[in-house]
């Protein structure tokens, strides 16, 4: 390409071509990517006072960007690690550029070389069993909407499937019955199964004579029939939980995402003494280490490790060897 590069094509060409014919990025890559630069493109149009359409290739350039990223963090209050996400994004975008433009590869290996910043890890949230039974208990079961809320937290505690995932699932996702299970396609296109307890066979069983009888019906549908969109999830889950803190006074203090579900199926898992590698396959992990964080957080296996040493108060003596008249006595 010449030095008058459209943006906006370029930019376009990375999603229709890149991600989606290319590499057939998931679905859930493809949101982010495109929230990633839905963001970047306001900035831009309220730094240079020019709609994304007339934006040029050279205005985004790592000045900009790096202003950019300091605004999510200052305007927005966005986390280190968001603000690393939607820089992933961008440098997705501009590897591709160096290809479809390489009159503008300065410009691109000064954007590719802004650093991800560094950030703490702090240690994953869960809840405890009477948090997760205030939370279950909180849906109107006398409703559609509470019933439907209710199989959604339940699927969300049991199997510990991503938000992405959860509300994907169709009807012929569910198997009930012998080795009742789930089936889905998670993240990196990994299909896998998870098995289901007796307890949620039941609402499941209950709860699908209740949607669509295609195959193609949404497992757990907005009121129009559509996916749960995340900001419905995250809505459904702050009303529910507003009720379980009223019954369970330790949430208060808890900050509760679709994401600690999960967690929370991990740390059941864990304290259950399920295996590191059978906790991964469950989740979908790509490496067993991923599952390290949940021990990290378990303070249930620490506090067993600490039962196990020696109390701080006993004094340690020296070895001091028997009397040899005694020790000659005693091995008579």
């Amino acid at each position: 390409m010449n030095s008058t590069v459209s943006f906006p094509i370029l930019l376009e060409r990375f999603f229709t071509q890149r991600l989606m014919q290319q590499r057939r990025a998931s679905p859930h890559t493809i949101d982010s990517y495109r929230d990633s630069f839905r963001l970047l493109l306001r900035f831009a149009q309220a730094r240079l006072g020019k709609l994304p359409t007339q934006l040029a290739f050279e205005q985004i350039d790592a000045p900009m960007i790096a202003a950019f990223l300091d605004d999510l963090q200052t305007t927005r209050g966005s986390a280190a690690r968001s603000r690393n996400l939607r820089l992933t994004a961008i440098r997705s975008f501009f590897r591709y550029a160096a290809f479809e433009a390489p009159t503008h590869s300065a410009q691109i290996q000064r954007v590719l070389a802004i650093p991800n910043q560094q950030c703490t890890r702090a240690l994953v949230g869960f809840l405890l069993k009477p948090e997760i039974d205030a939370l279950l208990a909180a849906p109107d079961a006398r409703s559609w909407f509470g019933r439907r809320d209710h199989a959604f937290l339940l699927l969300a505690v049991q199997t510990g499937l991503r938000l992405s995932e959860l509300t994907a699932l169709r009807r012929d996702s569910v198997f009930l019955g012998t080795g009742a299970h789930l089936r889905v396609v998670g993240k990196g296109r990994k299909e896998r199964v998870t098995p289901l307890t007796k307890h949620t066979q039941a609402v499941l069983h209950a709860w699908l004579r209740e949607i669509g009888n295609s195959n193609e019906a949404i497992l757990l549908p907005s009121a129009r029939g559509t996916r749960l969109s995340a900001d419905g999830v995250q809505y459904l889950l702050s009303k529910h939980l507003a009720t379980a803190r009223k019954r369970c006074a330790s949430l208060q203090k808890k900050r509760v995402t679709p994401h600690v579900l999960r967690h929370t199926t991990a740390m059941e898992l864990l304290q259950a003494g399920v295996d590191r590698a059978v906790i991964a396959l469950w989740l979908g992990h790509e490496s067993v280490e991923t599952t390290q964080i949940y021990l990290d957080a378990n303070l249930a296996l620490k506090e067993q490790a600490l039962a196990k040493i020696m109390p701080s108060h006993i004094r340690l003596g020296r070895y001091r060897p028997d009397d040899r008249l005694m020790a000659f006595l005693e091995a008579l």
